[in-house]
């Protein structure tokens, strides 16, 4: 089935008893098979509401919440951006929302089309953040999610690629009602407002205790990082896969060159590490699938051992670089590896198993420049070209225009 119907039957199995929802690809598939199953009868008793915008869907989520009700949502893109206020209130408030975030790209220029660009933007907001490699793991890692969020009371983050996982059809296994109720406990909230003994939430705090309500946030949070391989142990012995947890190796114990990747890229990662492997290279991979709170000692003991690490990233820092790069480093502070950061599959550009044979038979052979930010399948001829232009040209306009005339895509002017 699609991933995005797959999504919302799990979702559905886990009782949530209010769903706020307002569309945007490629997340809008999630929340209309939602409201379908609402609308049927089969999700009671839940209120699916309508909202006008990202931002009030993160706020309804923060009032349901607070209220005690199993909470639902799902955005991407410039929708995640649109909550980034509401975001901060809903993770300073320790409220266990669950949401989907369909990963895309974010402007300008406009793009559709799949990064991680989005979550990466929020990757500090205080939400634990989990990716899914592929649809069976999405569903799977839902489940995981509001048990997790409900026992340390933080809200949590799902992440899987848009359009590659929401809208793909892959065989997956649904599990059944009465699997996901044992496996998930009725939501008992550790906070709730409550009208004989009222409170006010996100109240003002002073500097003289601001620090130590922040420091508690950062520490409740890293609790996740004992939680979740239990939780993912649990998911294994009750549903007979195994599924989530903090990170996955592939053929990378004895692996001198290691390839990191976060979401559904890794498949093909893989089929290219398994050519190399039969030609007698020594290489590995590494999922994160806990991207918040890092796994820094997971990842010091997985990664410890190689001579090179490659971080294949959906995202980067513009005027830095990489920025799961910089986690690994900090991973791997004082320890003999090189870490090359490769900024890949922007906007939604396929990465091919040709491109990657060739960027890790570069690695391989030590031709990446640790120092420098590498983009694979740049097209450097077009950026010499724009470069050259904007110094020629005073009025130059955007870039986006100028790719665009020069490709004769949507939106170009005849020359």
């Amino acid at each position: 089935m699609e991933g995005s119907q797959a999504v919302a039957a799990t979702v559905a199995m886990c009782r949530p008893e209010v769903i706020c929802a307002y569309p945007i690809s490629p997340q809008t598939h999630i929340v209309e098979g939602l409201s379908a199953i609402v609308k049927r009868g089969d999700l009671a008793p839940c209120e699916f509401i309508n909202v006008e915008s990202e931002f009030a869907a993160m706020s309804v989520a923060i009032g349901a919440s607070a209220t005690g009700a199993r909470t639902y949502t799902a955005t991407a893109s410039q929708g995640l951006l649109y909550m980034a206020e509401a975001l901060y209130n809903a993770a300073g408030l320790g409220l266990p929302i669950v949401m989907t975030v369909a990963n895309r790209a974010i402007g300008a220029p406009i793009n559709i089309w799949n990064d991680h660009s989005d979550s990466m933007s929020q990757r500090d907001s205080g939400w634990i953040q989990l990716y899914a490699e592929s649809n069976q793991e999405a569903l799977d890692v839902h489940i995981q999610a509001y048990r997790l969020a409900e026992q340390l009371s933080l809200p949590v983050m799902v992440c899987m690629d848009g359009f590659i996982l929401t809208h793909a059809y892959e065989r997956v296994d649904l599990p059944e009602q009465e699997q996901v109720d044992a496996f998930l406990p009725p939501f008992e909230p550790r906070q709730v407002l409550d009208p004989d003994d009222p409170v006010t939430i996100g109240a003002m705090v002073g500097p003289e205790a601001f620090t130590e309500v922040r420091y508690l946030m950062h520490a409740r949070q890293m609790q996740a990082l004992d939680a979740i391989p239990h939780i993912a142990e649990d998911f294994e012995r009750s549903f007979g896969r195994p599924s989530g947890g903090l990170l996955r190796t592939y053929r990378a114990d004895d692996a001198e060159t290691v390839i990191v990747a976060l979401g559904s890229v890794l498949g093909t990662i893989e089929e290219v590490i398994d050519d190399l492997r039969d030609e007698g290279a020594s290489i590995g991979a590494m999922a994160v699938r806990c991207f918040r709170p890092w796994p820094i000692d997971e990842i010091r003991e997985a990664l410890g051992r190689a001579k090179r690490v490659v971080v294949l990233e959906r995202a980067f820092a513009v005027g830095v670089g990489g920025i799961v790069g910089q986690n690994v480093r900090l991973a791997l502070s004082g320890l003999p590896v090189a870490i090359h950061d490769v900024v890949a599959g922007l906007g939604g550009r396929p990465i091919t198993k040709r491109s990657l044979h060739r960027l890790f038979s570069e690695a391989l052979a030590d031709e990446l420049d640790p120092a420098r930010l590498t983009f694979l399948d740049l097209d450097h001829e077009r950026v010499e070209r724009e470069l050259r232009r904007m110094q020629d040209v005073e009025r130059s306009g955007p870039h986006a225009a100028s790719f665009l005339r020069d490709v004769g895509g949507a939106g170009a002017r005849p020359r």
